[in-house]
Parts: structure tokens; sequence; C-alpha cells
């Protein structure tokens, strides 16, 4: 009987707000299809509005229905601020890169390409990258950087929480050698692809936003903070907050609200 409650009580919720839905994306560079949830404002089929768009992320070991499992308040938030929300599946740690040493991983041609080109073919969306951010925790933050920094023609803004954004420390576990090689003889993936120095490549021009945050207590606080100083430094325009916090879904469940009405001011002011 309580789970046949907790269900309803969630069909209620998504009822009430916006539409759930989970879709299959072909990748043409992986010859396979990848399960995304889609989420739309409730008034989505009856108006003839488009939508900006912004691309959620999971982290390490998750999966494509982390964020509306975990955080089902997002449905509300899609429909509060008028934006579609898309959760792409990651696979169980691809750090959304396309892997040196294994050409079946192609995450982030699928995340940064192949994706939005669908979203864009199948739904009602803004279709520039003005309209267009995109986010994620821990593995996802890093990704999400990672992905708008390779492609800042299509996307305007991005976001990290808890972000795991110095893969030059995380040469053991977390699957980082599986999708990189070798520590030393790769080591250049290690040192380049860290956000903290791909973040040089950063063109004033491309109009990139950005927002991070962490809880002061989370064990890769530095990462964030370290970056946060790097952006200083470098004279980067960003949103910063540190909050208390650890690393964990207490943590993700309230920042990403602060991070999804940092992307709808974005979204407005750039119309």
């Amino acid at each position: 009987m309580r789970l046949i409650l907790v269900a309803l009580s969630f069909l209620l919720i998504n009822t009430a707000y916006a539409t759930v839905d989970t879709v299959d994306v072909f990748s043409n560079s992986m010859k396979k299809n990848i399960k995304c949830v889609v989420i739309t404002p409730k008034n989505y089929k009856k108006s003839k509005d488009r939508f900006p768009v912004v691309y959620l992320l999971h982290g390490y070991g998750g999966g494509y229905a982390n964020w509306i499992r975990k955080v089902p308040v997002i449905d509300s938030l899609a429909d509060v601020y008028q934006m579609m929300i898309v959760c792409p599946d990651g696979a169980f740690s691809s750090w959304y890169v396309n892997s040196p040493v294994d050409s079946s991983f192609r995450y982030e041609t699928f995340t940064g390409v192949e994706l939005p080109g669908y979203i864009d073919a199948n739904f009602r969306t803004i279709a520039t990258k003005k309209a267009r951010a995109i986010s994620g925790l821990s593995m996802g933050g890093f990704g999400a950087y990672f992905i708008a920094l390779n492609h800042a023609q299509t996307f305007g803004a991005a976001g990290s929480m808890s972000g795991a954004l110095d893969i030059s420390y995380i040469t053991v576990g977390y699957d980082v050698a599986k999708r990189l090689g070798d520590t030393t003889a790769n080591r250049s993936y290690y040192v380049n692809w860290s956000i903290k120095n791909l973040i040089e490549k950063y063109n004033p021009e491309d109009g990139l936003a950005f927002i991070l945050d962490c809880g002061v207590k989370d064990f890769i606080f530095g990462m964030s903070k370290n970056l946060h100083e790097k952006m200083l430094a470098l004279k980067i325009p960003h949103d910063y907050t540190e909050r208390p916090g650890v690393h964990d879904w207490n943590y993700w469940g309230n920042a990403v609200k602060y991070q999804l009405l940092f992307f709808h001011e974005w979204f407005k002011k750039n119309k």
C-alpha cells in the first residue's frame, strides 16, 4: 500500500506540473540508443511557444533517471521557468568524453552534438546557443564545463555542482583510467582536459556564462574553489557560491534550484 501511495503521489506531482517522458535517442557515433529523460512544461502541448533547454548531467555511477527520481521538484521548476530539462544517460562512468582508448565511448559527441540535434528536431525548442545551457553534478559538473568549452557554438551557459573538475588528481578509481588510458603515457589528457587548464581556451567572444558551486565540507571542494580563483585571475565572468554541504543529494537537490534560476535569468536576458 505504501508503495502504491508513493507512486500515486509521484504521478500527481507530475500531472500537476510538467510532463516527464523517457525517450531513446540513437547515437550514430556509438551505434546504440541512449535513454534520456525529457521534461516539458505543462503548457507545452497546448502552446505554440518554443522553449529554452537545460541539459542536466548525472554523476559517476548514476543514470538518466537520477535527477527526476532524486529531485522530483525539478519538473515544477521546468514549469515555473518555462524551460525544458533534458537528462541524458552518461553511462556509469563515461566522464562525458570521447575516450582516446575506447572507441565505444563517444559521450562528448553524443551529449554535445547528437542529443541537442535530436531535441531540436523533435521538440519545440529555441534552437540557438542563447537558449541552451548545460550543467551537472560531480562527474556531470566536469562534463558540463568540458562540453560547453569544446562546443561553445552550441551552448551558451554552463554550470557545475560539486564538480569533479580536476581529473589530473583522479588517477585511482572512478574509471578515469578506463576512459583516458595510462596515467603516464596519456598524461596529457589528464592535464589538458582538466577544467582548470581547459578554461584557458575560454574566448570572450563566445559569450559563455558560467555558474559553479560546492559544499564547503565536500571532499572535492578544492576543485571548485581553485577553478573559481583561476577564473578570477583570467577575468572570466562567473557566478560562484560556497554553501554548507557535502557530496550528496541533499546538497544537489538544493543547488539545482539556484542553477536553474541562474539559467532562467540568463535566457531572459538573451532573448
